[in-house]
């Protein structure tokens, strides 16, 4: 493995690391919907860069199961933070526009 992928695998780890826990310690401070969405989509992208940086060390497959030519892990985890994104804007905009 070349240092320049060594290089960025420990650059997103430590930077989501850092957001992760930010998040958690949030996490314990708030009850409020929106945010506990934005926490979860935090630590899911957190699991992704953990899950590929495994993949790239050679520690586990993430083409295992795949769905015509895609693999299934991959799609979900790019996915799956920034639909919990959406859904905590869409709540922010939507106590808005109620108010």
């Amino acid at each position: 493995m070349s240092s320049d992928v060594i290089i960025m695998l420990g650059s997103r780890l430590v930077v989501a690391g850092i957001a992760t826990f930010l998040a958690i310690v949030l996490w314990s401070m708030t009850r409020d919907t929106a945010w506990m969405f934005i926490v979860i989509g935090t630590i899911v992208s957190y699991g992704e860069v953990v899950l590929t940086s495994l993949e790239s060390l050679g520690v586990v497959r993430i083409d295992v199961l795949m769905v015509a030519g895609v693999s299934l892990f991959r799609v979900l985890f790019a996915v799956m933070p920034m639909l919990f994104f959406i859904i905590a804007f869409s709540i922010l905009i939507v106590r808005r526009r109620v108010r």
